[in-house]
């Protein structure tokens, strides 16, 4: 104990003989702002960052909050298998039955990784009309940074409603303390960062690889409009998404070995480099519970996975595919072994592992097949069924699903067909919540699904024995509760009704 002493006493004694102004030098390792944001390479650097929070917010790791689990499987699309030997991740399920809180992972997750991104995009767009260097690569990460912000906020706005807006870097702590601005107001600033990075951004043949080309922002310009129901507006900025084509074989969109392909418009960049931390792990999140996951071929053996078990297919999605739809195999694979008999799991992101449990799936978060939806939906909702029904034919008879043309007149008719299309096509995509919200559908659909559960648990994964809790489907739970934490630390923030 008397050495421990004697070392502080002298360490004490060190800093007290250093110069006057040791405590404002910052250490060699950091970079001041005013001192970063100069030339290309910075802003290389910090384009770079920006990305990096899409990692965190689409899922890595084994505690896993990915998006996936209020896209998708708060919807009826998945569900989880109930794990009785492991309930350390029972907060995951909350968001599924319909009780999750302010302090669910979930809710934190996607709502610190979006503040992150338009953190670090405004920091960007704060610097770069100084940066000294080509006006054409300063433009190019300025729409980057653009589109990255409006993503952030629309991600946002979605699931939480109406949350600060935030534009400029804070200097301040005061300036932290912020209120919510009403979602109308977003929705203003967002298209029109949009309007400006479509006309700033590169297009997908000359822009770097893993980087949104302007196809990617009007692409979320053509989704906010459908929100925003503003039929003609989507049209137009959708028919500026040029330079992409659709895959012949629709497993291929997910092969690891075919990232950044032509039907994609804008991915999550994963790798499997066992030493820089960037590998995905849904594939070991979405098995089901195996005691060595190694039975599933291209998996190392040697391990477990006793964690996984979620955003498994539910019998309802299962019955929702045509008879000879080849996407279905390319989804969905059944497997029977460890006292599983044809348990479903999402194929789309299981290519296997060198080392457990790392895997190099990307994330799809906007395809091709995605804006010819759009565009059939804008048409049908312009009363334009022909055209409506030709983009909608696009994707669906498609030879890579093996399926005939659809034939109708209807615009009601249509609207049915437009959205158990989407469900189909893209499955698992995070994109089923958000469209039952967004066509009015939610409560309906939800609440006959949960009455499935609880008249047939032993169907969606519960064991004979647990009963599922009450399934609170109600109006305040289209929105999710803003975190606890960030109410804590903002007395601005006032919480969603319900919660």
């Amino acid at each position: 104990m008397k050495n421990r002493i004697l070392v502080i006493a002298i360490g004490c004694f060190s800093l007290l003989g250093c110069s006057d102004d040791f405590l404002e030098k910052l250490p060699e390792t950091v970079v001041s702002g005013e001192n970063f944001y100069k030339t290309e390479e910075d802003f290389r650097l910090a384009n770079v960052g920006m990305y990096v929070p899409l990692r965190n917010l689409y899922g890595t790791g084994l505690a896993d909050y990915g998006a996936w689990s209020m896209g998708e499987m708060r919807s009826d699309n998945t569900c989880f298998i109930y794990n009785e030997d492991n309930r350390g991740y029972a907060d995951r399920e909350y968001v599924e039955q319909f009780i999750d809180d302010p302090n669910s992972g979930a809710i934190s997750n996607k709502y610190q990784n979006d503040y992150i991104i338009i953190g670090r995009a405004n920091q960007i767009l704060d610097k770069i009309d100084a940066g000294e260097f080509d006006q054409t690569q300063k433009d190019n990460y300025k729409g980057q940074a653009l589109f990255l912000r409006a993503f952030a906020y629309f991600d946002l706005v979605q699931y939480f409603g109406d949350v600060p807006l935030v534009l400029t870097p804070p200097t301040t702590y005061e300036e932290t303390i912020t209120g919510q601005t009403a979602k109308e107001e977003i929705y203003n600033q967002i298209i029109g960062d949009l309007a400006l990075a479509g006309t700033l951004l590169p297009n997908k043949a000359t822009q770097q690889v893993g980087f949104v080309a302007d196809g990617a922002a009007w692409t979320l310009l053509g989704n906010i409009y459908l929100v925003l129901e503003q039929w003609q507006n989507a049209v137009d900025a959708l028919m500026n998404v040029e330079g992409y084509s659709l895959l012949g074989n629709y497993s291929d969109i997910y092969e690891p070995a075919n990232k950044n392909h032509s039907e994609s418009i804008f991915e999550v960049q994963y790798y499997a480099d066992q030493t820089s931390g960037v590998s995905s792990n849904f594939a070991y999140n979405f098995l089901p519970i195996l005691s060595n996951p190694g039975v599933i071929p291209g998996f190392p053996d040697g391990n477990t996975n006793a964690y996984a078990g979620w955003n498994t297919p539910t019998p309802d999605l299962i019955a929702a595919y045509e008879d000879g739809d080849l996407r279905f195999d390319a989804s969905i694979e059944l497997f029977t072994g460890d006292d599983y008999v044809d348990i479903p799991f999402i194929k789309k992101y299981v290519h296997g592992s060198d080392v457990a449990p790392n895997t190099n799936d990307n994330w799809p978060v906007y395809r091709y097949a995605e804006v010819l939806l759009f565009l059939a939906e804008a048409y049908n909702e312009l009363g334009n069924t022909t055209e409506a029904l030709n983009y909608l034919n696009m994707v669906h008879a498609h030879p890579r699903t093996g399926l005939d043309p659809l034939s109708s007149s209807s615009q009601a008719e249509l609207r049915d067909l437009i959205l158990h299309e989407r469900r189909i096509e893209l499955a698992f995509e995070n994109k089923r919540w958000l469209d039952l919200v967004r066509t009015d559908n939610v409560l309906e659909v939800m609440t006959e699904h949960v009455q499935n559960i609880l008249a047939n648990p032993t169907d969606y994964y519960y064991p004979a024995n647990v009963s599922p809790p009450g399934y609170n489907v109600a109006e305040y739970r289209l929105l999710f509760p803003i975190p606890q934490r960030e109410i804590q630390i903002n007395p601005l923030l006032q919480q969603n009704p319900g919660y």
